[in-house]
């Protein structure tokens, strides 16, 4: 684990987005004819439970997406007219049950084993507006691969500059791809 951990801070470790999910540019959205008001909460959670700190630090971002989508008059984290709820949540699930091990043996040969470790990210997007007896539920899939010492990149992936950058890209990505199909649903509109 401290050999994982020492590859990671010599930067012997890159991230790459999967390629499986794509970004929907906001001008693609079906916009309805009379945007309400909402109130946005966001929550990043790992295995399903809450991670404040990849909260603290994806919150904004999410955020500023939501209010130029142009699917909202307006976006608050306070209570708005209407009563209009729109929940995010990106919740970072293990998509390879052996992380550990594989960190484990890169480690034992310095890099030269090298491993692939890939994390899923599942979006959730509920949408309660004005009147609406049930909420809209959309989701949507995404992943990152993270490659540590000498190991070739996946062919299901673009390389980003560093973690962060893929972290972001990933977020951005996935939850362009659950506001589109909010969107284009008639109950949305």
């Amino acid at each position: 684990m401290l050999a994982t951990l020492t590859a990671l801070a010599s930067g012997c470790a890159s991230g790459y987005v999967d390629t499986a999910t794509r970004e929907v540019d906001a001008a693609q959205f079906r916009k309805p004819a009379q945007p309400q008001a909402a109130q946005l909460l966001f929550e990043f959670q790992t295995k399903g439970a809450l991670n404040t700190r990849a909260t603290d630090f994806l919150k904004a971002q999410v955020t500023e997406q939501i209010k130029t989508s142009g699917l909202f008059s307006q976006v608050d984290e306070k209570p708005v007219a209407g009563g209009a709820l729109l929940s995010v949540t990106l919740n970072n699930v293990p998509l390879t049950d052996d992380a550990f091990t594989k960190g484990f043996v890169t480690g034992l040969t310095f890099g030269l084993a090298g491993s692939q470790v890939s994390d899923g990210y599942v979006c959730t997007v509920k949408y309660a507006g004005p009147g609406q007896p049930e909420a809209l539920v959309k989701t949507a899939r995404h992943a990152i691969h993270t490659t540590v010492g000498a190991s070739s990149a996946p062919a299901n992936g673009v390389k980003a500059d560093s973690i962060e950058a893929a972290v972001r890209t990933m977020t951005r990505q996935v939850v362009s791809t659950t506001l589109d199909e909010l969107s284009r649903d008639e109950r949305f509109r």
